[in-house]
């Protein structure tokens, strides 16, 4: 009780009620799932359950899902319990890593656990912050690993944005590791108003409209912004009016400001959006603070970007960019190299940045709360699509909005567009979140970790754990319920279709046969079966008056019989099964001239005089043999046996019912069984194409298999298939780090399309190499598309040049003089590219290449990569 009294001294402020519960139940020794609004306090679970641990005499991770998140949460935990407690582990920072409490990027444990690292001896507590990534498509599967194969006596404390099936979340993490705890809190801890922002041509004036109207709970959209939004014309996609205009981003500032909404989020789904916004309020003289505010601003800039030279600052373009910063204005997304990101965070945070233009990067987990947030568009393009933001997107942005314990209110303003109609923006608005989904799925790596540490009986088990196996199961308990629900009816039809006379069920096909005759199925058949019967020169009566036909030749069509057909008018006609009214039989027979010509009029009047001349005679219906079929059905009907039944109608129609139930409960059958073994079925694909490439022999790990284990990357077997090949020896390091940023570089917006080779490869042996490792992708590929399994995506080479002039030394004005790459992309894919090579040195087969790996990442290491990494104080 000691600990829980002296944090919540310690903290200055009293407790909310979830907050409490979350604290309750952590004493109790449970596991905790705490889903709240962005700053609502969610952390101060977090911050006791660290303070519990190192109580306790043991250790607490603290994992996030981005490095910078990682920093910044370093740097508040430092302040906290000091430098010598806090450590930081991402893939490109190890700051003291044995401390009793680290800060670390979720794939750092998942590492850990994969490794059996001995930094998990005495680990009391793991918080996994942001922990509803877990849907992310290609990094979420790590956060069900972490859950799955964290020893169970480890609390874990999970913080998330509020899902709708938080409850859900959280019997699945009790399925798994015993007693969990889910701390559900709705309300915002500042309110939250919505603004609909409307410009009009040629008129300064912008409407600011409240989108909803109404008191308390009875809020409905305003049917002023309805009105003044009113589309014309009618159907799924009517016209904006065109008076109405999106107010411009200055104006939009200029508004914030004048309406005392500062400081504010401006959200601006790109980049360059974002970087031309601020040049658009520079030019047009916005100036947003004061002569002392702008000395403090320079001072946060400048301690930031300290350890960049003063050629890596011109060539970043420090001095617009502290202009604009130095006015209250800046951009933030990750094209902006880390040191000048964080200076904007930093001037954010102590309320000096007024107006901040950001892509969406910024909702996840960075702390800049603001009192206002501005949508500029509801809309956002993924890569593929423009799609419009989801309910749980829209809140996330929102959620930085209101600045608890300074505003009584927070604004989220969303800019009028002309694509997406009022009525969409207050619906968007009124709905407050999504459901949690997995993106679990059993890749190469993690299958040869489940192989060398578990039993096959223990892997399969492992993988039924998932979330995605949860919600499957949850699925297969429905369709249970669906499968005993048909089980009983079908036991009761079976009873009703059940007669002492006979058999009911070949009864009702004599009575089912009947009825198709009757319907002309039969006769359908029977046409297309006398159709192929039919030979050149036959004479076939079509239906009409004078349809008697010459047949030419016969030709079959996607599946389906035609027949070439010359009739009285000289016209030359294909005939289908739809054209007859019966079975056509040949009343005739006529000579086809030589040579067969059917488009020569010679040929044509020739076979026509020939038609004339014969004395044919029209068929009688009953030729077709179709009444004579009927007869029979209705001489065998009334001779069986349950026709005497005087219960035989009812019978008949359990019987039929009996046939509808079988043929659902099959298809039930099949759904669950394709629902109950889906992972295990990836996993015994997965499982093939490592066996038959050497990495698994049966269920144990090969040499191969275990350098895969230790390799992360979404190109894990292509890599450790290069690494086998022989593609990375005998290079020299800046060649090593271009090859490698094959595997981690990805052109932004590439939308699955091949990559392209770059203008210039940096030495003909790294373009030789990267060709031969397109030829080991393609063969993958190959195996993966047989198997039924995702292709693994094509080593790009278009970092090579930068990654390779990075290595040999060149400064960051020549790497970068083309334009073509952002600062902070290229910092990203360097420290990306260090990672691997980190790896490398670890599991290459030969000294050499480990050594020649080692050189390449220590000379990626340096100036504007390692710059602003930590700023703790």
């Amino acid at each position: 009780m000691g600990t829980r009294t002296e944090f919540e001294a310690s903290i200055g402020f009293s407790l909310d009620d979830f907050q409490r519960h979350a604290l309750d139940a952590l004493d109790a020794g449970r596991s905790v799932l705490v889903a709240a609004p962005t700053g609502s306090g969610k952390t101060i679970v977090a911050e006791y359950a660290i303070a519990r641990a190192l109580a306790r005499g043991g250790k607490a991770f603290y994992t996030t899902p981005l490095k910078a998140l990682s920093n910044q949460k370093f740097g508040d935990l430092v302040r906290i319990h000091g430098n010598d407690r806090v450590g930081l582990l991402t893939g490109d920072n190890s700051v003291n890593g044995d401390a009793p409490v680290v800060v670390m990027t979720t794939e750092v444990l998942r590492n850990m656990i994969y490794a059996a690292s001995p930094a998990l001896d005495g680990l009391d507590s793991v918080v996994l912050d942001e922990v509803h990534y877990l849907q992310d498509r290609y990094r979420g599967a790590v956060w069900e690993e972490v859950i799955v194969h964290l020893p169970p006596e480890i609390d874990l404390v999970c913080l998330s944005a509020t899902v709708s099936n938080a409850e859900e979340f959280a019997a699945w993490i009790e399925t798994v590791r015993g007693a969990t705890t889910p701390v559900i809190e709705e309300r915002r801890p500042v309110e939250l108003h919505h603004r609909y922002l409307v410009g009009e041509r040629d008129v300064d004036a912008l409407h600011l409209l409240p989108t909803f109207v109404g008191r308390g709970d009875e809020l409905a959209p305003n049917p002023e912004a309805a009105r003044l939004d009113r589309r014309v014309g009618r159907g799924p996609n009517p016209r904006p009016s065109r008076r109405l205009r999106t107010p411009g981003r200055t104006e939009v500032a200029e508004l914030l400001a004048a309406e005392d909404l500062l400081p504010a989020i401006v959200f601006v789904f790109s980049r360059k959006g974002c970087d031309q916004s601020v040049e658009q309020c520079l030019a047009a003289g916005l100036r947003l603070t004061t002569p002392d505010e702008r000395v403090e601003i320079r001072r946060i800039a400048e301690a930031h970007v300290r350890g960049l030279s003063d050629s890596d600052l011109a060539v970043l373009g420090y001095d617009r960019w502290l202009a604009g910063l130095e006015s209250g204005l800046a951009a933030h997304h990750a094209g902006m190299v880390p040191p000048m990101k964080e200076a904007v965070e930093a001037a954010f945070a102590a309320g000096l940045a007024k107006v901040v233009f950001a892509t969406e990067t910024l909702a996840l987990g960075i702390n800049m709360p603001a009192r206002s947030v501005v949508i500029e568009k509801l809309s956002k393009f993924t890569g593929e699509r423009h799609e419009l933001l989801t309910p749980g997107e829209y809140t996330q942005l929102t959620g930085r909005a209101g600045r608890r314990g300074i505003d009584a209110v927070g604004y989220a303003v969303v800019l009028w567009s002309p694509w997406v109609p009022f009525e969409q923006v207050a619906g968007l608005a009124s709905r407050r979140t999504d459901a949690l989904r997995s993106s679990f799925r059993p890749t190469y790596n993690m299958t040869v970790n489940l192989v060398g540490r578990y039993s096959a009986e223990q892997a399969h088990h492992l993988l039924n754990l998932s979330f995605a196996q949860f919600h499957v199961d949850r699925d297969v308990v429905a369709l249970e319920r669906q499968l005993a629900r048909a089980d009983t009816q079908l036991h009761e039809q079976r009873a009703l279709a059940r007669s002492d006379f006979g058999d009911v069920d070949e009864y009702r096909k004599l009575l089912d046969s009947l009825g198709a005759e009757r319907r002309g199925a039969g006769a359908g058949r029977r046409i297309g079966k006398a159709m192929e019967a039919l030979v050149s020169g036959d004479i076939v009566w079509v239906g009409g008056p004078g349809g008697k036909v010459v047949v030419l030749a016969q030709e079959a069509r996607r599946g389906s019989i035609r027949i070439l057909a010359l009739g009285p008018s000289r016209h030359l006609v294909r005939l289908a099964p739809d054209d007859f009214e019966a079975p056509p039989v040949a009343v005739g027979r006529v000579d086809l001239p030589q040579p067969y010509a059917p488009r020569n009029r010679v040929f044509q009047r020739t076979v026509l005089e020939s038609l004339r001349r014969k004395k044919v005679r029209r068929p009688s219906r009953r030729d077709d043999g179709g009444s004579s079929r009927i007869d029979e059905l209705e001489t065998e009907i009334a001779a069986h046996p349950v026709d005497r039944d005087p219960e035989r109608d009812g019978r008949v129609r359990a019987s039929g019912i009996v046939v509808r139930l079988e043929r659902d409960r099959t298809r039930l059958e099949k759904r669950v069984r394709a629902r109950s073994d889906s992972l295990a079925r990836q996993l015994d694909r997965v499982r093939r194409i490592l066996e038959s490439r050497g990495y698994l022999d049966g269920w144990s790990l090969t040499p191969a298999g275990s350098m895969l284990a230790r390799l992360y990357a979404d190109t894990d077997l292509l890599l450790a298939e290069s690494l086998r090949d022989g593609l990375f020896d005998g290079l020299e390091a800046p060649e090593m780090a271009a090859l490698v940023s094959c595997f981690t570089y990805e052109r932004r917006g590439s939308d699955g399309a091949p990559p392209v080779p770059p203008a210039r490869w940096p030495s003909s042996k790294v373009a030789q190499r990267a060709r031969r490792i397109d030829r080991l992708r393609r063969a993958l590929a190959s195996d993966e598309a047989e198997a039924g399994l995702p292709e693994t995506r094509p080593a790009d080479p278009g970092f090579t040049p930068y990654a390779y002039e990075w290595a040999a030394g060149d400064d960051l004005g020549r790497v970068l003089d083309d334009e073509e790459l952002t600062g902070g992309d290229f910092v990203r894919h360097i420290k990306q590219c260090i990672d691997l090579l980190r790896q490398i040195v670890e599991v290459a087969p030969e000294p050499d290449t480990r050594n020649t790996a080692r050189a390449a990442a220590d000379a990626c290491h340096r100036g504007v990569v390692v710059a602003g990494n930590v700023v703790a104080a």
